[in-house]
């Protein structure tokens, strides 16, 4: 867990929530519930154990660090279409999926989010989180 890092919410099932809570222990009151997917949760300090202090922008308090992933840096870059086309961030990890944003070759501010599906990359770039060929994308 990188202090000041930016986390997503993982391995909690779609219908569940993780407990945000008051002390760093499972017994501790519940402040709130992070959903799947969530992301935007800050580690805040140095975690105790198993639990992390975060923030998730309205509440501030403890999380068990085996449901957070780390936001990749913003240093991915866009690779392996031609000069003139777009890679397209879609809604899902579908080709059939709704593009939300098309991104340039080369194009280097693409933060990696910490989910993957069939070959599929989940991305947040030009204000936008959707999905991409794992293929397109490439370190910097």
């Amino acid at each position: 867990m990188a202090q000041g890092a930016e986390h997503c919410v993982i391995n909690v099932r779609s219908d569940d929530v993780l407990n945000l809570r008051t002390q760093p222990n499972a017994q501790a009151r519940v402040l709130t519930g992070l959903r799947y997917g969530q992301c935007g949760v800050v580690v805040t300090g140095a975690c105790r154990g198993e639990w992390c202090p975060v923030d998730d922008g309205h509440y501030a308090g403890w999380a068990h660090k085996r449901y957070l992933g780390q936001v990749s840096p913003a240093r991915y870059c866009v690779t392996g279409i031609g000069r003139n086309e777009l890679l397209s961030v879609r809604a899902y990890p579908a080709h059939t999926s709704r593009i939300l944003v098309g991104l340039n070759l080369d194009q280097c501010d693409v933060a990696v989010l910490p989910y993957a599906r069939d070959g599929w990359q989940k991305v947040r770039a030009e204000g936008w989180e959707g999905w991409v060929p794992s293929r397109n994308l490439t370190w910097q």
